[in-house]
C-alpha cells in the first residue's frame, strides 16, 4: 500500500504541473477540473474557479503525487514536510537542484557531505521543500 503525497496549490496547480514537467520531467497522469464535476457531487461550483484543477496526479520517476487547487485562494502554504529526490549521480543532482531553485529559495546549498556526495535542500517557487540526496557509491552496492 503506497503512501502518496497530496499537494494543495491553492489556485496555482496548473502552474505547478507545468513547472514540474520542465524542472523534473514529471508526467501529468490525470487532470480533473471543477467544471467537470456534476452538480450532485457536492462540490462548490464557483464559476470563477471552473477551470481550476479539482484533482490531478503526476509522476516523477516511479512515484505518483496527487495535487489540487484546493480552495483557490492563491496562497499555498507547505510546512512540516519535504519531498525527497534521489538522483543517480552528482551531475543530475545539480540539474534538479538548480531547476527547483529557479524562483525558489535555497535552504541548504547542494554540496558534498559526510553522508552523501551531494545533498541540498531547496524550497521551490510554490514553497515546497525538496531534499536532493545522492546515494554514496558504497551504500548503493
Amino acid at each position: 500500500m503506497p503512501v502518496q503525497p497530496y499537494l494543495f496549490f491553492d489556485g496555482r496547480c496548473e502552474e505547478a504541473l507545468d513547472f514540474y514537467s520542465r524542472a523534473l520531467g514529471a508526467e501529468t497522469v490525470m487532470t480533473l477540473r471543477f467544471r467537470d464535476a456534476p452538480d450532485a457531487a457536492g462540490c462548490p461550483q464557483d464559476p470563477a474557479n471552473a477551470d481550476k484543477i479539482m484533482h490531478a496526479s503526476f509522476r516523477v520517476g516511479g512515484s505518483e503525487v496527487m495535487a489540487s487547487d484546493g480552495e483557490c485562494r492563491g496562497q499555498p502554504k507547505f510546512e512540516g514536510f519535504a519531498l525527497s529526490l534521489t538522483p543517480s549521480d552528482p551531475a543530475e543532482a545539480e540539474r534538479l537542484f538548480n531547476a527547483l531553485a529557479d524562483g525558489g529559495q535555497v535552504r541548504m546549498p547542494l554540496a558534498q557531505t559526510f553522508f552523501s556526495p551531494r545533498f541540498g535542500m531547496v524550497a521551490d517557487r510554490f514553497g515546497i521543500c525538496w531534499m536532493i540526496y545522492v546515494t554514496p557509491a558504497e551504500a548503493a552496492s
